[in-house]
């Protein structure tokens, strides 16, 4: 990291300012060529004419210099914050590099900030996701880990697995005296209760990562039941096509749309039901498939028809699936009733029309998201992440059974392991290549 690097550090496009950021031992110097004779003051934001390398000037804005150790990459840091659009930005960024700098690869900021201690990974993958946040509640749970909230978890928990391996390796010394029952209860119990809290920890973040990607809430319900029509009458546009025609709908049709502070990923299913021909069987094969992979569905029945086969199919899936959470709906009812609904009354339906007013749907389904969104439960907000804490879990586990049975080189063997799992979260193991691949992920200039 002998080198300089330059990005702009605001998205393309007309706005009032646009902010263009060098990082680097030479960072300062090449600022001065293109803010000359500017006496840089770190963290005081200077009002300076800003110059390309013939001398032309480009901008009057704002320089801002902030050195080393005591800035975000941990580096000498130069931001130049001119007027926004198209050409300004670009050319500092020239000038940059006629000076000396390099274009910074993606994320490059952001990893040299990890790489010199000032953040860890969860605070980087927090500061990418918070920037590509679609909800409120995405952003509050992130910021939340911008600021350490993870990497202090994942700390207290390395703390108490070390602990752990610090009594095993004392008691290893000490092979020939008698281990207390009471010491071997304690360290027993010390683990259950961790491994307890990286359990649930895991099957929260798994239940709630709809907060950060979008819930997917599926409409289904057998052919002509207005599935289309609701899908259309949410986004207020025309987006599947409304027919009489029972199968029209032959594949999965899926939008985004905002409620409350919530993004949701809608999905129009096709019907559900025997189907008449191999296109059809594929689109109801995904719309089953659709009702597995969605976190809401929202079930739909037509009060205008008699209940028949197909609608019993539709109860028996919302039986089956009883760790989803399904709104039940009573379509058409603008039109005469002809359902006799009480097999659905246990699921408290409501009854509404798809061309009528549908704030009943979206008060509910607005309950139902919130519901997902407590601020005081932590969450994982990775793959990646969920991954390292499970085997952390799982290592925390298997070492219980070879501290029964006195083994306790085994019993530290899986606490490294354990201990190992949750750095991954942090401070990772991984080569070059894989930071490289990880932070190449984030967008430029940050």
């Amino acid at each position: 990291m002998s080198d300089t690097i330059a990005a702009i550090a605001t998205s393309t496009g007309s706005a009032a300012i646009s902010i263009v950021r060098i990082s680097g031992p030479d960072a300062l110097s090449i600022a001065k060529k293109i803010a000359p004779k500017a006496d840089l003051t770190p963290r005081n934001a200077e009002l300076r004419s800003l110059y390309d390398r013939e001398g032309s000037l480009i901008d009057r804005g704002i320089v801002l210099h902030f050195s080393a150790p005591n800035s975000f990459t941990g580096e000498e840091i130069v931001e130049f914050q001119c007027h926004g659009g198209l050409i300004v930005a670009q050319e500092i960024l020239e000038a940059s590099i006629a000076h000396g700098a390099r274009i910074a690869d993606p994320g490059e900021f952001s990893k040299r900030a990890f790489l010199n201690g000032k953040i860890d990974l969860s605070e980087a993958e927090a500061i990418a996701k918070l920037i590509e946040a679609k909800s409120v509640d995405a952003a509050r749970i992130l910021a939340r880990q911008v600021k350490g909230e993870l990497g202090r978890f994942v700390e207290e928990g390395r703390e108490e697995i070390l602990r752990a391996m610090a009594h095993s390796e004392v008691m290893i010394d000490y092979a020939e005296e008698d281990i207390p029952d009471d010491l071997i209860e304690g360290l027993r119990g010390q683990l259950v209760s961790l491994s307890g809290r990286l359990r649930r920890t895991v099957e929260s973040s798994e239940r709630r990562k709809g907060l950060l990607e979008g819930f997917r809430v599926a409409i289904v319900g057998k052919p002509n039941v207005g599935k289309s029509s609701l899908l259309n009458a949410l986004l207020d546009y025309e987006r599947a096509i409304v027919s009489d025609i029972a199968g029209t709908t032959r594949d999965t049709i899926e939008e985004s749309i905002r409620i409350g502070s919530h993004i949701i990923r809608l999905i129009d299913t096709a019907g559900i039901r025997e189907a008449g021909d191999r296109i059809e069987a594929i689109g109801v094969e995904r719309s089953l498939r659709s009702v597995e992979e969605a976190e809401i569905l929202i079930a739909l029945f037509d009060r205008s028809r008699p209940w028949d086969e197909e609608d019993e199919r539709i109860l028996e899936m919302i039986r089956r699936e009883k760790g989803k959470h399904w709104i039940v709906v009573l379509n058409k009812c603008d039109l005469d009733t002809r359902l006799d609904a009480a097999q659905l009354q246990e699921f408290e339906p409501l009854g509404l029309s798809a061309k009528g007013d549908l704030s009943p749907l979206v008060k509910r389904l607005e309950s139902l998201l919130d519901s997902y969104a407590t601020d005081e439960e932590l969450m994982l907000s990775s793959a990646r992440q969920i991954e390292a804490v499970r085997r952390a879990e799982e290592e925390i586990r298997r070492a219980l059974e070879p501290l029964e049975r006195g083994e306790l080189e085994l019993f530290s063997y899986h606490l490294r392991e354990a201990v190992e799992a949750l750095g991954r979260i942090t401070h990772p193991y991984e080569n070059e290549e894989i930071l490289d691949r990880m932070f190449g992920e984030f967008c430029l200039g940050k």
